[in-house]
């Protein structure tokens, strides 16, 4: 807890260094907020909060810079002041969106997009997981003797296909009963559910008589396991040609650790089950390399169940305000979508 002056020159000296990347002196502060108060004692006031670990002096006789500290200090102090994150969202967002609903995939993909255009930040996003999709159609073909192909319609709109090998060569009509039996069987239900079952299934295998039955059940054994979520990743260029990586070492750095995907869809499921809009800045990223980044996400849901993540990434000096408000809008604009199919 810090008093009412110094959470003042504080809030205005990150203000000011996200609107301009220049160390904060005391006497810009005196000029541009009405503080009432000295260059002198608000330079008091900034070394205080230096040696508090909310600023930083990069060199003798230099304005301050905010830490990651003075940095959750502002975000957490944005979380109380909702009027500031009710800025509403553009309405090219909307018009960019609203038509691509029946394709998850192109709908993230379009929306990492119009996020990094509006915010000039990396756009993220995570396809549903897979364990958490709900199937509304499985269907079986032919492809060869001891091969079928298994078809699995989500009801985000996502078709996946995987062929898979028989232990036994089966007719069409046997293809049929053990689509039937499947759709019957565990359609409706979400991936995680549908594996319950037939590890409960599979323990009771002496039960089943029916060759057929047994069969589909290591069918859909097989065929639920399609691997991770898919990630989509959009405006490395634009974030890049902020003034906060002009270093030719860190700008190597920082592609490197946004164009792993692997590294963002460990960090995106690590941050899929808070409600809300959630904020890493920097150190306090997990993720190796991208301790000089801030990371702004939200959960989009189907319903009431959250089914993927969608946000920002940007350097720490970022524009927390619009980042938060338009990632909020942003993955609420995709649930009604998804919620309205």
């Amino acid at each position: 807890m810090i008093d009412a002056r110094l959470n003042k020159i504080l809030w205005a000296v990150v203000e000011s260094y996200i609107s301009n990347p220049d160390p904060v002196g005391s006497r810009f502060v005196t000029k541009k907020y009405a503080f009432g108060l000295s260059p002198a004692t608000v330079r008091n006031i900034m070394a205080d909060l230096e040696d508090m670990g909310f600023l930083h002096q990069p060199h003798t006789s230099a304005g301050r810079v905010p830490t990651d500290k003075g940095y959750r200090f502002y975000v957490d102090a944005l979380f109380k002041r909702e009027e500031e994150l009710c800025t509403g969202c553009p309405d090219e967002v909307y018009e960019r969106l609203g038509d691509i609903r029946d394709d998850i995939n192109m709908l993230l993909n379009e929306a990492t997009r119009t996020l990094s255009a509006h915010s000039h930040y990396v756009g993220i996003a995570l396809s549903p997981k897979p364990e958490k999709t709900i199937p509304i159609k499985i269907s079986l073909f032919r492809h060869r003797d001891d091969h079928v192909v298994v078809t699995l319609m989500t009801d985000e709109g996502i078709i996946r296909n995987k062929i898979i090998r028989l232990d036994r060569k089966l007719s069409l009509r046997d293809l049929e009963r053990v689509s039937e039996y499947l759709n019957s069987r565990f359609v409706g239900r979400t991936l995680d559910e549908i594996r319950s079952v037939i590890l409960r299934e599979m323990l009771h295998d002496k039960a089943i008589c029916d060759d057929l039955i047994a069969e589909a059940i290591r069918v859909c054994q097989e065929e639920l396991y399609f691997g991770s979520s898919e990630v989509f990743i959009s405006g490395l260029s634009e974030v890049l040609c902020l003034p906060d990586f002009s270093d030719l070492v860190r700008i190597r750095e920082i592609s490197k650790a946004i164009e792993d995907k692997h590294l963002i869809i460990k960090l995106l499921d690590g941050m899929a089950d808070t409600e809300g809009v959630s904020v890493l800045i920097g150190s306090e990223n997990p993720a190796e390399g991208m301790q000089k980044l801030s990371i702004v996400v939200s959960t989009y849901k189907e319903g009431e169940r959250p089914i993927g993540t969608i946000g920002i990434i940007g350097p720490t000096r970022m524009d927390y305000v619009k980042a938060i408000n338009i990632v909020d809008t942003t993955a609420k604009f995709i649930t009604r979508m998804l919620s309205e199919k």
